[in-house]
């Protein structure tokens, strides 16, 4: 442990300052598909029960109409945004009738390129945005790749620990500038160790063989439906999974949120030349994309983790990051755990916050000397052959087996879970830490290693697998129907988020080609 991290870890230790470490916040987005009786992907719109994918704030769509993602609040204990999870997943199944939310990342089946339908969020121009958005993904990128699902995890410390900190280290900046340096800090860490977080939590090792379109591939072939390798830990975060040439230039410089904004404003402000090629609009004058851009917006950016601030009504990312700085960080690399029934439990919630925790308060020096290229390929490695016996990665020029370094962090990072274990009362981040070392003793104890097992042992394909998983869970989540408060909560929401798209659509004012113009022509505020 550097003696950094062991300073800070002395200093919120002391009485006055412990209390902060349950101040910490919490969100999950999980994204997930509808399928129909037969496990193919459902093509009915988005139920109307479930209220309006524009408005609605926990039950919307992502690229699909297809593709549901519910999204908690914030709360200091995960207990209880799981909880919110959970009751978003209940009342969705009450809502579903013949219809079922797929277990795994990777999706099962699916028709024809074409026939994947796009999400639609109305004649609003902001909704119309949203839709033309994932047209030009469509375009750029393929249906296929936007129906892989993962969870999203939010996390935040309290503005009095960055405080604390700031004062201890005598730092004179505005507060504002040290906490978002010190959140790109936990960033340039997060891309150091994220290839653990694979190993651990990766649950994605085989997928369906009509995912791959006839595309040439390097997997093994388990059955004829069924591709995989086999010590992979999560094909989804693959260069199978989300990819992009446009965006393999696109490395964003994490030394602090500046050159952070500033690469991703050119991104959004660069035309592509295959991009330009196809243009905005088809023959007919029908809209195909936003722009022709390397990134059309700014959430098209491809990456294991984001930093993040709440915008407000109008704003855009990079604005709303210019000028008030990063508030919070999102997780986007966590695959759905096909045995859950959430795709994530308290156990990984636990461990997560220890793992940010320690992002945040060990030492980031900025990445040089070949460090960014390193960790990405470690990621990688990670990610396709993580469970390999005798696997090395690169750490400071030298090679390190996979098993030596993963117990090295985990110590350094099970300081920082009896740290706030001392905070919250009980032991639950140390027994949540515990079973993470046991699969990095033992393989066959993690996620991925334990999916291709049962797809061994059951002798059934991936779908067929991942069919079973999603009955069982619809049956768990059928089985506990919420009570009369929180099922009158949730039809309240639906039907004031159908309002609210009502109102949006009737005071439109300017036609949507200005109101894209207009759109873009916003970036030209952010000062850059």
């Amino acid at each position: 442990m550097s003696d950094l991290l062991s300073h800070r870890l002395a200093l919120l230790a002391e009485p006055p300052n412990l209390p902060l470490l349950s101040q910490c916040l919490h969100g999950i987005e999980r994204e997930c598909l509808r399928i129909d009786d037969r496990g193919e992907l459902a093509m009915t719109p988005h139920p109307r029960a479930l209220g309006s994918a524009l408005t609605h704030p926990k039950i919307t769509t992502d690229y699909s109409e297809a593709l549901l993602e519910f999204i908690t609040g914030t709360a200091t204990d995960p207990q209880q945004t799981l909880a919110e999870l959970d009751a978003i997943h209940r009342y969705t199944y009450g809502k579903l009738a013949d219809e079922w939310l797929w277990s795994p990342s990777m999706p099962g089946h699916l028709p024809e390129e074409a026939q994947i339908p796009i999400a639609e969020y109305g004649s609003s121009n902001i909704g119309r945005l949203k839709h033309v958005y994932r047209q030009g993904l469509a375009l750029r990128y393929g249906k296929t790749m936007q129906c892989i699902a993962g969870i999203h995890y939010n996390f935040s410390l309290p503005e009095t620990l960055w405080s604390l900190l700031q004062a201890d280290e005598g730092d004179q900046r505005s507060r504002q500038d040290y906490q978002s340096s010190r959140y790109i800090a936990l960033i340039r860490n997060f891309r150091r160790y994220s290839w653990l977080l694979m190993y651990l939590f990766g649950a994605s090792p085989a997928l369906d063989a009509s995912f791959m379109r006839g595309r040439p591939h390097q997997l093994e072939r388990l059955d004829e439906n069924t591709l995989y390798l086999p010590w992979a830990t999560s094909l989804r975060m693959s260069d199978l999974g989300y990819q992009s040439n446009a965006q393999a230039g696109l490395t964003p410089c994490y030394d602090d949120l500046s050159s952070y904004t500033d690469s991703l404003h050119k991104a959004v402000s660069t035309p592509y030349p295959a991009y330009a090629a196809m243009g905005t609009k088809d023959a007919e004058g029908n809209w195909l994309q936003l722009n022709t851009n390397v990134l059309q917006i700014e959430n098209e950016y491809y990456s294991n983790i984001r930093p993040k601030r709440v915008t407000e009504s109008g704003e855009r990312p990079l604005q709303a990051l210019r000028a008030r700085g990063i508030q919070y960080i999102e997780v986007r690399c966590l695959d759905i755990n096909p045995f859950l029934p959430l795709g994530i439990d308290l156990d990984e919630s636990r461990f997560l916050d220890a793992f940010l925790l320690f992002c945040a308060l060990e030492d980031s020096p900025c990445l040089v000397q070949g460090e960014c290229g390193a960790s990405s390929d470690n990621f990688l490695k990670v990610v396709t052959e993580g469970r390999k016996p005798g696997l090395e990665l690169r750490r400071g020029g030298e090679q390190v087996s996979l098993q030596a370094w993963a117990q090295e962090l985990l110590g350094e990072i099970g300081q920082v879970a009896a740290l706030l274990d001392q905070s919250q009362g009980g032991s639950q981040h140390a027994r949540a830490l515990a079973t993470q070392q046991a699969k990095v003793a033992d393989s066959s104890l993690t996620p991925s290693a334990r999916v291709l097992d049962a797809l061994k042992r059951s002798g059934e394909s991936f779908s067929q697998f991942a069919q079973r998983q999603t009955q069982a869970h619809a049956e768990y989540f059928r089985s506990q129907p919420l009570d009369a408060a929180e099922q009158a909560a949730f039809e309240t929401a639906a039907q004031r988020s159908h309002d609210e798209q009502s109102a949006l659509e009737a005071q439109q004012e300017s036609d949507f080609d200005q109101f894209v113009a207009a759109y873009q022509a916003s970036l030209l505020s952010i000062g850059i």
